[in-house]
């Protein structure tokens, strides 16, 4: 108990601040390569197809191992696990960096998502248990600036990247950081554990592979090739059987791996509906933007995260402030408020147009990334705040699983969106141009109808994008409706049965 008291009164900054920094170069790690796929491509002469399979294993090695990591977390001290998973990183980013051949590339990524898989439930346990409730707030808010800040700034030093250099400085960049982060790990963390009695359960792991792996890859895969295809609904079947069988194994064992029953405190349950909400309306603009910035407007990929630069630094900026708001007001009032602001800026980005100004777009993307500045963080550490201590890592793993999953649902279901409706509008307007066409006197020329269909095309594209904005502010409306019923909790409110 002295102990505990001992950890409240003086939370352990220096081993927050490495994990932080640890955190801090995984997830920038993981957003630098998207602007890149497209170069990466052509030097290793694979297909679009194929290179996609860098963002995808990683995110399913992320899925299938962070459900584990409540286990890791009970059964490690925070040195051993931490050291460990930046070894694992360490390494795959060096292989990935020597990589000559696609495949060298994937299993080097595969490496590097192992690592970063455990960084961030870690990191929001150690907060968690050296912070009392009426502090969290402000430590989840440094969090939050680390969780937003890294995938914000890394499409803008991507696009500069890439377009001065070989995609390979995107690894060479990340090695030394990741070494001084694993060095100052090695020599400053010095935690101890008891030997804690556990084991895993192989089945619990199977099962959870199955289930969140197979939504995860579903849902990733039903953008591109719709979810009508076999490979598409044969996996979600799979992944939602394996996740009812993962659920009622966790039921059955006296210590489950990941326990559900975190849903039993309301406030935990309300925070992982809002984030499963905001986290899928929130992946429009990461998806939607790139492509209307660069296949619409012809805007560098530079460019198109410079755009997005001012909303990072706002958001980066707000992160701390809004933990401080948190601890003096509660997550209702900064929800509600904040996903007004969320709600009424997606519904700006469902009227784009082509001719919609850059600086526009700057101010609507600054205003909706201060509008969820005011939302996740606070959400979910209301939520985290309810459960006893003894659950505090099935939450943390919880939630970093659903961020996982409501993200590829996200993509998948704004994705599809775009794709049928822009195929809907483009043939509306061709056959409202072929009718205006057999009513004209003198027929045009192929240019004339080459540069129609063109324009046609784009048009189409903007409405079918505007659309799938328009399906996000539903979305982020049903999260503003949640927050309705946020209430201040205490530790261990709800009694355990």
């Amino acid at each position: 108990m002295s102990a505990t008291k001992e950890a409240t009164k003086r939370p352990p900054y220096g081993i927050i601040a490495i994990l932080l920094a640890g955190a801090f170069v995984s997830i920038l790690n993981s957003t630098l390569l998207n602007v890149a796929l497209p170069s990466m491509m052509e030097d290793l002469k694979v297909k679009e197809t194929t290179i996609q399979w860098l963002a995808t294993g990683y995110m399913l090695v992320n899925g299938i191992l962070i459900p584990t990591t409540a286990f890791l977390i009970q059964k490690f001290s925070v040195r051993r696990l931490f050291i460990a998973a930046m070894l694992f990183f360490t390494v795959g980013t060096v292989t990935a960096s020597l990589a000559d051949s696609f495949t060298l590339l994937l299993i080097a990524r595969m490496i590097q998502a192992a690592g970063s898989a455990v960084m961030m439930p870690l990191l929001m346990n150690v907060l968690l248990t050296s912070f009392p409730i009426e502090k969290r707030g402000g430590a989840m808010g440094i969090l939050g600036l680390v969780m937003i800040f890294a995938p914000a700034i890394g499409p803008t030093l991507s696009g500069w990247i890439i377009e001065h250099y070989n995609w390979r400085t995107l690894f060479y960049m990340i090695i030394p950081f990741a070494l001084i982060v694993l060095i100052l790990a090695f020599f400053k963390l010095k935690d101890k554990k008891d030997k804690v009695d556990i084991k895993i359960d192989i089945l619990s792991v199977i099962l959870s592979s199955i289930g969140f792996g197979g939504i995860l890859y579903g849902c990733s895969t039903a953008g591109s090739k719709g979810w009508s295809s076999p490979e598409v609904y044969i996996t979600l079947i799979a992944g939602v059987l394996g996740l009812f069988l993962l659920i009622l194994r966790q039921f059955r064992l006296e210590k489950p791996m990941l326990d559900f029953r975190v849903y039993k405190y309301p406030m935990f349950a309300l925070a992982s509906a809002i984030s499963i909400v905001v986290n899928m309306a929130m992946f429009s603009a990461m998806i939607l933007m790139p492509i209307y910035l660069q296949q619409i407007r012809g805007i560098s990929p530079m460019h198109s995260g410079l755009l997005m630069l001012p909303g990072a630094i706002i958001m980066g900026i707000m992160s701390p402030i809004t933990g401080k708001l948190f601890d003096k007001y509660g997550a209702k009032i900064l929800a509600l408020i904040g996903l007004a602001i969320t709600v009424g800026t997606t519904y700006s980005f469902s009227q784009l147009s082509d001719s919609t100004s850059y600086s526009t777009l700057i101010v609507m993307y600054s205003l909706r990334m201060f509008g969820m500045s005011m939302v996740m963080m606070p959400v979910m550490t209301n939520g985290l705040n309810q459960l006893p201590q003894r659950l505090n890592p099935h939450g943390t793993a919880m939630n970093s699983t659903l961020s996982q999953v409501s993200g590829a649902i996200g993509t998948g279901l704004l994705v599809t969106v775009m794709s049928s409706r822009t195929k809907h509008h483009i043939e509306d307007m061709v056959a409202e141009a072929t009718s205006k066409m057999a009513h004209m006197t003198q027929q045009p020329t192929q240019e004339a109808i080459a540069k129609m269909q063109e324009h046609l095309i784009m048009e189409g594209t903007i409405k079918g994008i505007n659309d799938s904005f328009f399906v996000s502010v539903l979305i982020a409306a049903v999260a503003f409706i949640l927050a309705f019923f946020l209430k201040r909790v205490t530790q261990g409110q709800k009694q355990e049965s």
